[in-house]
């Protein structure tokens, strides 16, 4: 990033020597597994067959199958089916008591409706057409001993 200054002479330095320091493990890793046979080298056996040749090779005991366990007196995939099933009725019974709460509350808003129209209706009609007394307001003319003659007032 800087220069480097080229009026004095560079020092001499005596190069470094490092030497490597082995590194000890806290805990000797583990030999690796070398793998044993079980029995031994098992016996070679040879067999003749009807046609004259000889086969060689390893006689092998025949594999002995697994015991069978115990079959459970209900399997498995009837449990679980029974089990959805119940969860189903269970689910189907939630949605048909929501669906019938749903439907009465709609009943009931549109009876309360039908009633505020009723009731506000009656209300204007009674206000429209409903009997003024003569104090109720408006113009009132009392008029006496009037003369009319020949469509001329004369009062």
């Amino acid at each position: 990033m800087y220069p480097e200054h080229t009026d004095r002479t560079p020092a001499v330095r005596a190069p470094e020597v490092h030497q490597p320091t082995p590194i000890t493990p806290a805990a000797p890793y583990p030999a690796p597994l070398v793998p044993v046979q079980p029995h031994g080298v098992p016996t070679i056996a040879s067999v003749v067959l009807p046609d004259g040749r000889v086969v060689t090779g390893y006689a092998m005991s025949p594999v002995q199958p697994e015991p069978v366990a115990a079959k459970p007196a209900v399997s498995r995939a009837a449990v679980n089916v029974a089990l959805g099933g119940v969860g189903f009725l269970a689910v189907c019974g939630g949605l048909l008591l929501l669906t019938t709460f749903i439907t009465a509350l709609t009943a009931l808003i549109t009876q309360l409706i039908t009633l505020a129209a009723v009731i506000f209706g009656g209300w204007i009609a009674v206000q429209v057409f409903g009997h003024r007394s003569e104090t109720s307001g408006g113009n009132t003319f009392h008029i006496r001993k009037a003369v009319f003659k020949r469509n001329h007032f004369n009062g």
